[in-house]
């Protein structure tokens, strides 16, 4: 059998970790799966995968052959789109990962106008509040928040935006605005997404950093739930810039100790290849064009 198509066998048996779910995946037959299977292992002389009758999982050796093969299977891919040059359109599935109120906000405008003008285009949208490892989990195009670690991915700068503390002008003036962190232990505090009795937060000012242990009077497991008591004028809570935008337009909440909320950056980030393929490139232009446009994206926090 032809060994690209092997590997795509593979791939989709290992990614759906089950033979019939690969099978539907690809429009083939269950047994002609099973072959293909059997004779990529009888050619690697290699087990690739653990059967049960409850799941398939890939081996140790499976696993970096897997990740090995969709590295080659994409750079295949590139390769035909890089030969049709600008007859090139974007088709296909596109994996991509934001932050969940970033993503709900900012990046679910570029999907479904990125869909619409593509009609042969599928997209599989992450929205979640934890680093993920797009090479493992089969990540095309992510947007990131902060600094940035050394990778082989490349990174466009968008905006930036800023941890920011915030409370309701009602709240300010009956308690007072905090002039430092340490002026936080006399106020009430709202923590976001914390089950710990205390939480520490970070503050850098003019290339200063401290460490501030507070006891929130009110945790949420929600950034929502967060700005919304914050704005019924319970107390301060901490959150990012672009969160309570509309909140800070209105005048329903100010930031307060601006002098303590450094820039975090925005990046667009893609596996970088020899090639971009059409959707990856489409897509990333698109999502740098609409997040550039944002001015919330671009924010500087002032006291209020």
């Amino acid at each position: 059998m032809d060994r690209l198509h092997l590997m795509s066998v593979f791939v989709a048996v290992g990614e759906e970790e089950s033979f019939a779910a690969g099978a539907r995946r690809l429009g083939m037959s269950p047994p002609a799966v099973t072959r293909a299977i059997a004779a990529l292992e009888a050619r690697l002389g290699v087990k690739l995968l653990n059967r049960t009758t409850r799941f398939v999982r890939v081996t140790e050796a499976g696993q970096r052959y897997l990740d090995d093969a969709r590295r080659i299977m994409g750079e295949v891919d590139e390769a035909d789109e890089a030969a049709q040059g600008v007859n090139a359109v974007p088709r296909g599935q596109l994996t991509i990962t934001a932050p969940v109120l970033f993503g709900k906000m900012y990046v679910m405008p570029v999907v479904v106008n990125f869909l619409q003008r593509h009609p042969d285009m599928e997209i599989s949208a992450l929205f979640l509040d934890r680093i993920v490892n797009m090479l493992e989990e089969g990540v095309d195009v992510g947007v990131r928040i902060g600094e940035l670690p050394d990778s082989s991915m490349k990174a466009i700068r968008v905006g930036q935006v800023q941890r920011v503390l915030c409370a309701s002008p009602e709240y300010l003036a009956k308690h007072g605005v905090p002039q430092s962190p340490q002026d936080l232990a006399k106020h009430i505090i709202i923590a976001a997404n914390t089950v710990s009795p205390a939480v520490e937060w970070k503050f850098s000012s003019e290339g200063e950093s401290s460490t501030v242990r507070i006891k929130p009077r009110l945790q949420t497991s929600s950034n929502d739930a967060a700005i919304e008591a914050a704005r019924l004028h319970f107390g301060i809570t901490r959150l990012m810039s672009y969160q309570i935008a509309p909140l800070l337009e209105s005048g329903e909440l100010q930031t307060v100790m601006a002098n303590y909320a450094p820039p975090l950056p925005i990046h667009v980030i893609h596996r970088e290849g020899r090639y971009a393929s059409a959707k990856v490139r489409s897509f990333v232009d698109a999502a740098i064009a609409a997040l550039r446009a944002q001015k919330v994206l671009n924010y500087q926090a002032k006291n209020h």
